[in-house]
């Protein structure tokens, strides 16, 4: 005869442990303790084995009679529910310990060998920042497209619109990771593409020839610091990242040879860049070193000791200097890049060449796998000829 949940609930411990039974397999063990346990009774290749199924008042009747049935309905199919639910348990265990977050900081260790101490700093924070505070914490295989867009949503809403881009970019490389290592089946980021619009890129303004004239003027009368001087007139003859530049050590630098040979990894596109250095870029250099000779950068950081120039220095300057910021031209460090390009295409010098001194790739792959001429010689002549026309602007314009 079935139990009822009176009975159950009367059921008084006694001086051994009784049973009552509610039928196919489940029962209600009673202990002298009072504690009132869930048992279900079944058989698998002729054994009898029993289940512990739960305690009683946590487990009510109804609930155990539903894990009665799916209990027999694993019998039916061979499988012990003790097993099952183990197999469960772990299963479980593994989707709580491969959360967001935990794959994601695994994807940063195996892929950050191939980045620049930087860009991994970056992508840590940005996602600690933004990503981590909301998805962290789930397992990947349970976040949604809808989980993902509405954090996106989120941060492009308070303006951050190339964050948002960056956030969903490196969400789809982390699910694909997890594809990859069988801990998701798919990648949700995916139909989030072009859920953001990509905001309108704002090249970097070149300078005019007579603007040219005016900052080397600027410089001149500037009262900042000179290293900050001789750093902004580096940056207009050798047009190099402002990164490449702020972050240049002595050793890098070869004078009998005119050279500056900056490592692979610190360029962007992790192959090792040479720059010719013109008398003019040279001069300054003899000038810098007997400022900062005996630091390791060229430009280091007089607040940070170890560290190099701040990434704000030059463009407060030009700022300073009426240059850059509100009611400005808008000329910023990196722009002394495009002005250089502008002119030295002005000036008649190849276009490969301009674009093998500004470091940038060869958009030909099959082209670029076997072009891999320096074309050094005419690098330098350009260099050269560049230090003079900035020298010429200079006295022109004094």
């Amino acid at each position: 005869m079935a139990l009822t949940d009176t009975q159950i609930r009367n059921a008084r411990p006694r001086s051994t442990p009784y049973k009552l039974a509610d039928g196919h397999g489940l029962y209600l063990e009673v202990r002298p303790t009072g504690a009132k346990l869930w048992r279900y009774r079944y058989r698998i290749d002729r054994r009898e084995n029993v289940f512990a199924v739960g305690a009683y008042p946590a487990l009510g009747l109804a609930k155990a009679r539903l894990m009665r049935a799916e209990a027999r309905e694993l019998v039916r199919q061979g499988i012990h529910p003790s097993h099952d639910r183990r197999q469960r348990r772990f299963a479980s265990q593994a989707e709580n310990a491969n959360t967001f977050e935990a794959v994601a900081c695994e994807w940063i260790a195996k892929k950050g060998s191939q980045w620049s101490a930087g860009y991994r700093q970056k992508v840590h924070s940005f996602l600690k920042a933004n990503a981590f505070p909301e998805l962290g914490a789930l397992p990947i295989r349970s976040v949604t497209a809808a989980d993902l867009l509405k954090l996106v949503r989120r941060i492009e809403d308070r303006g951050a619109v190339s964050v948002a881009l960056l956030i969903r970019q490196w969400a789809s490389a982390i699910f694909d990771y997890a594809i990859a290592t069988l801990r998701a089946e798919t990648n949700p980021a995916l139909t989030l593409r072009g859920a953001i619009q990509r905001p309108t890129t704002e090249h970097s303004k070149p300078l005019s020839q007579v603007e040219i004239g005016s900052l080397t003027q600027a410089l001149d009368e500037y009262k900042g610091t000179p290293t900050t001087v001789i750093a902004l007139r580096l940056l207009l003859l050798t047009f190099v990242r402002t990164k490449e530049l702020r972050e240049a050590t002595w050793a890098e630098f070869d004078f009998d040879r005119a050279e500056w040979r900056i490592p692979a990894q610190r360029m962007k596109k992790r192959e090792a860049h040479i720059v010719p250095l013109s008398p003019q870029a040279m001069e300054l250099l003899l000038e810098l070193r007997s400022h900062t000779g005996g630091s390791r950068f060229l430009f280091p950081n007089y607040r940070k000791p170890g560290t190099c120039m701040s990434a704000t220095t030059l463009n407060r300057a030009l700022e300073r200097m009426g240059f850059n910021g509100k009611d400005s031209i808008g000329f910023s460090a990196h722009g002394f890049r495009a002005t250089a390009s502008t002119m030295l295409n002005e000036m008649g010098f190849r276009p490969e060449i301009i674009e093998r001194q500004l470091a940038h790739a060869e958009r030909n792959k099959t082209r670029a796998s076997y072009n891999r001429a320096e074309h050094l010689n005419e690098r330098r002549a350009m260099m050269n000829r560049w230090g003079k026309f900035v020298e010429e602007v200079a006295k022109t314009s004094a």
